[in-house]
């Protein structure tokens, strides 16, 4: 289905007296992820317009899962049973001035939220690669953007209304629920629907990218901690099979109006005469601009346009974070897998994240460096090198991205997550009945039982 269509048939919707219920969208599709790696395990979806209607769908189901912009490459939001969707409830966002927040409903795009904020004169401290993810499903994730002293998207939340199994409201605070509230951002989807986040507010600002090609390896490995630190955020792009980072890109704030400058060389480096594509062989149409051009913040944090089909789409995504202080090992250890992964990448993207308090958090209580990896959709291929790679990141303890595809075995997650167990408790507190629970958290996390899922297909 086309997007003019989706957006048709979702204003239908709008008109519908209580919820009206989605089979497969329609009768000759399938219910896919973004990348079409994935078709759901259901086409049962109900669309909740407000509070009460995602009460009433959740007290009529005894099994239910909410599913956002389906952004997620595996089965973390899959169901056999029924979906609810809140990206197309009634727009909402409330802006707080005084205490520097923003309440929106939970499956509002950051997107469609960011343009809002700089009109009025503010902003969020950081974006995703990609605005068209709901705000969330991000924050469920621990997805996150990039920069030394950024945290990652949900590190902005400080406060959420949950629908608890049980059809009721809860509210939580990170002023009044402390570890509770720790334990609730990045949920995994398991202890509830949440219908509104709020989040913190920064005054605006602008920035300027630019993009520097062909940086040494080995003056990445000696001047790491220099090169992440040269801009409020860093991206490092590669294809592993060569001596060099094939792009770097350099995001800036911009200070008193001042133009940006850069220097022509960067480290080894060249700098870009034009603007590029993270995968050098995509035309950079879709992509932020760069080249030092001033824009708001949420027109240059995140590396492709709102208003384009992000990234390639037809790929599967990996990522995994590993302490910041063990970084460059880890960076060295996937280099020397170059012949084996390159050959299946689109790109690999390396990038900083601050620490944060929350409990299924890759970044919880560490500062962290993702390696992350695109790759052709060869799942045949890839579901062979995610174990080779996981082991060269194991000294490290590698944690993997939520939302993407990984073989680390429930036990050694169990290990890494040392507060697995105590989510484990506030999750069948709030959600006695499993009614939230899916095949990804019984094997994940509650480690029930063994499932094959053929991503690939």
């Amino acid at each position: 289905m086309n997007k003019r269509t989706f957006i048709k048939l979702s204003s239908a919707l709008m008109t519908a007296p209580l919820f009206t219920p989605l089979t497969g969208w329609a009768n000759t599709d399938k219910l896919k992820n973004w990348a079409g790696n994935l078709e759901y395990s259901t086409q049962k979806l109900d669309q909740a317009k407000n509070l009460a209607q995602v009460q009433d769908i959740v007290k009529k189901y005894p099994k239910l899962k909410v599913l956002g912009t389906k952004h997620c490459f595996n089965n973390i939001a899959d169901t056999k049973d029924q979906f609810i969707s809140l990206v197309n409830a009634e727009e909402q966002m409330v802006l707080d001035e005084k205490n520097k927040t923003v309440t929106v409903n939970s499956g509002m795009k950051y997107g469609q939220l960011s343009p809002y904020l700089h009109q009025k004169g503010f902003a969020l401290h950081n974006l995703a690669s990609l605005p068209h993810i709901s705000v969330a499903g991000a924050c469920a994730t621990a997805t996150h953007g990039s920069g030394d002293k950024n945290g990652s998207l949900a590190t902005a939340v400080s406060g959420m209304e949950i629908v608890t199994a049980a059809g009721d409201v809860m509210q939580l605070s990170r002023k009044k629920d402390g570890e509770k509230f720790n334990a609730a951002v990045v949920n995994l989807g398991a202890l509830g629907v949440v219908t509104k986040v709020t989040l913190d507010i920064v005054p605006t600002f602008m920035m300027g990218q630019f993009v520097y090609e062909n940086l040494p390896l080995n003056q990445l490995k000696d001047n790491f901690e220099k090169i992440e630190s040269s801009g409020y955020s860093v991206s490092l792009f590669t294809n592993w099979q060569s001596n060099d980072i094939t792009e770097v890109w350099v995001k800036q704030k911009i200070e008193d109006g001042k133009p940006l400058k850069a220097e022509k060389e960067f480290f080894g480096a060249k700098l870009a005469t034009k603007n590029l594509h993270p995968i050098p062989e995509l035309s950079a149409e879709n992509c932020t601009e760069q080249m030092g051009v001033s824009g708001p913040w949420y027109e240059r944090m995140p590396h492709f346009k709102m208003g384009f089909t992000p990234s390639s789409g037809v790929e599967l995504q990996s990522e995994f974070f590993v302490p910041r202080k063990n970084a460059v090992d880890a960076i060295m250890a996937i280099s020397k897998l170059g012949s084996q992964v390159g050959p299946h990448l689109l790109t690999s993207e390396i990038r900083t994240i601050a620490a944060d308090n929350f409990w299924m958090s890759p970044c919880y209580k560490q500062d962290s460096v993702a390696i992350h990896f695109t790759w052709k959709q060869e799942w045949d291929a890839v579901s062979k090198l995610l174990p080779v790679i996981e082991r060269e990141l194991a000294p490290y303890n590698v944690r993997p991205h939520w939302g993407k595809l990984f073989s680390v075995s429930p036990d050694l997650l169990a290990k890494r997550y040392v507060k697995m167990e105590e989510f484990k408790e506030l999750a069948q507190e709030m959600d006695p009945k499993g009614k939230f629970r899916n095949d990804f958290l019984n094997l994940n996390i509650f480690r029930v039982r063994k499932i094959n899922r053929p991503f690939g297909e």
